[in-house]
């Protein structure tokens, strides 16, 4: 008997930067194609993101040499700036990101819906590595700090 029934996945990391920060560095494609890979030999040399109700975004995630690139891609759902984001998938998996401010931090949460051709655990180190880099990332920045 087959289930319609998705497995969900939650990763999560505080940031030691204050939310609005957080919030504009997760959004702007210009930092998105910065921090938007699971692994140093990936890099996303393109994103657009129209972050509103019903808003689309795309990013182009690729193998550094070239071999193999995909776009990740999805509609909003729902946009509470500085508190929430969530989207469906271009394939129909949905995923929610909550952010709240924890002292002088952010902490994200995000929570997806996994797929069926890799394991549940080498999704959740996927999704993880690349919320390790944007972590990174962020408190790496120090210009607007």
């Amino acid at each position: 008997m087959k289930t319609n029934e998705r497995t969900s996945i939650t990763v999560q990391t505080v940031v030691n930067a204050p939310v609005e920060k957080v919030w504009d560095y997760w959004s702007a494609p210009e930092h998105i194609t910065r921090w938007c890979a699971a692994s140093p030999d990936w890099h996303a040399p393109y994103a657009d993101n129209d972050l509103r109700n019903g808003g689309k975004f795309k990013t182009t995630m690729a193998a550094k040499d070239g071999s193999v690139s995909f776009d990740f891609e999805g509609t909003y759902t729902r946009v509470e700036k500085h508190k929430v984001m969530e989207y469906v998938m271009s394939d129909g998996r949905e995923v929610k990101i909550l952010f709240t401010a924890e002292g002088k931090g952010t902490r994200i949460v995000e929570t997806f819906d996994a797929e069926q051709q890799n394991s549940i655990d080498m999704q959740r180190e996927g999704w993880q590595a690349i919320l390790d880099n944007f972590k990174n990332y962020t408190e790496g920045d120090r210009l607007d700090s």
